[in-house]
């Protein structure tokens, strides 16, 4: 099952800079609207964070020999659709305010439809459970407790930068 579980990653790098391309312009599109972006230094981490673990999710089943396991693996590739069906209704609901960096548009309210009428981060909702899913499609269970945890601490700094300019704090 490695091949098909390389596709897979493969797919998933493709959707992720696709999401880039439409992260840029838009926030392209927010900085001419005014926005300010906030809590730049910790974005590098993001996108080192979130390379590593797709890196993670190649290298573990390959360099460690882990096993795919058909009940598991399946089930984590539902998981997979379902956080991919979350985040990009996250992409349409938020439109054009929607990038992958901290930008706020002055004088503007919050997003109230799509996911949002329902909870304040719902994109953050998708990469953490696409976080366990992604590696556990081949049982790389280290990747996803490290990233995990990485993770975990990243999101406390983000959600703090997050819910104090969005006046969730």
């Amino acid at each position: 099952m490695v091949g098909p579980y390389y596709l897979l990653i493969s797919a998933v790098v493709l959707e992720r800079l696709a999401e880039l391309v439409v992260s840029r312009r838009n926030a392209k599109w927010s900085f001419a609207q005014g926005g300010k972006e906030f809590g730049r230094p910790h974005y590098v981490v993001m996108v080192i964070l979130h390379t590593a673990l797709l890196v993670g999710c190649l290298v573990e089943p390959w360099a460690l020999h882990r096993p795919f396991i058909p009940w598991l693996g399946w089930s984590m590739v539902v998981v997979l659709a379902l956080c991919q069906g979350l985040r990009w209704w996250c992409i349409t609901s938020l439109g054009k305010r929607w990038n992958t960096r901290v930008i706020v548009l002055p004088h503007q309210p919050l997003v109230q439809k799509g996911p949002y009428r329902f909870m304040h981060h719902p994109n953050y909702v998708a990469v953490v459970v696409e976080g366990v899913a992604l590696p556990m499609v081949h049982t790389a269970w280290l990747t996803a407790v490290i990233f995990t945890l990485a993770n975990a601490a990243l999101l406390s700094v983000r959600l703090r930068v997050e819910n104090s300019v969005l006046g969730y704090a």
